[in-house]
């Protein structure tokens, strides 16, 4: 997709048509549905969905709609976040709002290359489904609040590959066959627990598979393992053709290697992606944008929108393996990347050396306590423009702060997977007049662009690229 086609002058607000009336509802009806309370207009003369149905519901509830009603919808949601933001300015005295009613022009949303099939990493539970298989092999449908979980196949979702589906097929075959037990809750006992796959457009396929150890000791671990070995490497999960298998001993619900290690079961130690022309080793805990297509898209807008030259030092924050920071390299007189995964240190720094680029340094620890030492002794005269990446969490107070107080900062550029959430208290905390108390000294931010990418077709969710000046 050529640029051009992404960043439309940010002269007036483009806006699609609004959704037809008959897809709003039905956009409504599928999104509340499944939450457990469906809504008083939905005639009880409608068939019962089935299992698969409301998982679909749940995952992906715009799967129903024409893909270009999809983007339409997103539009007008990333609409109401921005008007959100534009309020939120005026209340710090901010005289915010521009034509349009918004503090910022907001592009049409930039559709996915690939619709169906685009998620290369998928993370399945492991519960009691729909026939009471205490064993089945796939995604919630449910809350725990409500009581009402139940593990469905993920057959039908249409965001997720075949591949993936195969081998949450073959692990439930292997645990079903298993004399040990799944664990569905902790203090119950039951060792069999999640499975994440992921998968590169290189044709890799990693395996990683959780397992509560309880009170086994390590004779029976060892047994464990080799049994799961061989099923994928000998066994009917051979046709799964695996890359990497690996096997992590977790007592929490979420575990990092540095908490307790993947262990390399069969193959190699890491699996590769290409994206814009360059090669990327992927960890197990590694993050890589979802969807590699689209996130070829999107970090090509971001080379467009950094204007940048061969004087300009790019900071990434939360770098993940280095995909952004590395795919601007030639563009940038230098890269600095911070990441709080160690390995995926590892992974950037192994792809800076693999694709032959010299002018990166990544340092590993959390932003908090990375940037605002970093950028406290900043005295390079060059021009300074920062990415920032970060989970759903948003970014730390003392990372927004330290951007806001370091003056050579004067181009920001923030991608947020859920800008509804945390991620607006930063566009705040950057934005608002300086406050002394809080510390934030230095000159405000003002939003000037927005764009949103569609990294995930068939959700409600989006990515969206904000770019801040002063």
């Amino acid at each position: 997709m050529a640029l051009s086609c992404v960043l439309r002058p940010p002269c007036c607000h483009l806006r699609p048509p609004s959704l037809p009336a008959r897809h709003r509802s039905l956009v409504t009806t599928t999104a509340a549905m499944w939450g457990g309370k469906k809504k008083a207009r939905v005639s009880c003369s409608l068939p019962e969905p089935s299992w698969e149905e409301r998982l679909a519901n749940a995952v992906t509830p715009l799967w129903r709609l024409p893909y270009q009603e999809q983007l339409q919808v997103k539009y007008e949601s990333q609409r109401k976040i921005l008007q959100t933001l534009t309020s939120r300015l005026e209340e710090l005295g901010i005289d915010a709002q521009k034509p349009g009613g918004l503090c910022c022009p907001l592009q049409p949303v930039v559709p996915s290359p690939i619709i169906n099939g685009y998620r290369n990493k998928s993370t399945f539970s492991v519960n009691r489904g729909p026939d009471g298989n205490p064993k089945t092999v796939g995604l919630y449908v449910g809350t725990g609040r409500e009581r009402n979980i139940v593990c469905v196949k993920a057959n039908h979702v249409e965001n997720m590959p075949s591949k993936h589906k195969q081998v949450a097929q073959c692990y439930e075959e292997f645990i079903c066959h298993s004399p040990l037990d799944s664990c569905l809750l902790f203090h119950e006992g039951g060792h069999w627990r999640e499975l994440v796959v992921r998968t590169s457009s290189c044709g890799h396929t990693m395996a990683i598979i959780t397992f509560h150890p309880q009170q086994l000791g390590q004779e029976a671990l060892a047994t464990q393992k080799a049994l799961l070995k061989e099923f994928f490497t000998c066994g009917p999960g051979a046709v799964c053709d695996l890359t990497s298998l690996y096997f992590q001993e977790s007592t929490m619900t979420r575990c990092s290697h540095e908490q307790s290690p993947y262990q390399l079961l069969h193959g190699a130690p890491h699996i590769f992606e290409e994206l814009l022309g360059l090669k990327f080793r992927i960890s197990p805990d590694a993050f890589f944008q979802v969807n590699t297509a689209g996130a070829e898209v999107l970090y090509q807008a971001v080379g467009e929108l950094c204007q940048a030259t061969r004087d300009t030092v790019l900071l990434d924050i939360c770098c993940g393996t280095g995909t952004i920071g590395l795919s601007l390299a030639h563009q940038v007189s230098k890269v600095i990347g911070v990441e709080v995964v160690e390995k995926a240190i590892e992974d950037a720094e192994w792809n800076a050396a693999f694709n032959g680029i010299s002018n990166c340094e990544f340092h590993s620890g959390k932003a908090e306590a990375v940037l605002p030492q970093l950028l406290a002794s900043w005295e390079d005269a060059r021009p300074l423009v920062a990415v920032v990446n970060p989970s759903r969490a948003g970014l730390h107070y003392r990372v927004v702060r330290a951007i806001r107080n370091c003056r050579s900062i004067r181009r920001l550029l923030y991608i947020s997977c859920k800008p509804e959430g945390e991620a607006m208290r930063n566009f705040l905390e950057l934005c608002c007049p300086p406050d002394p108390q809080k510390k934030l000294t230095g000159e405000r931010f003002a939003p000037v662009l927005a764009i949103p990418f569609d990294m995930f077709p068939h959700t409600v969710h989006c990515e969206l690229l904000l770019l801040f000046t002063r």
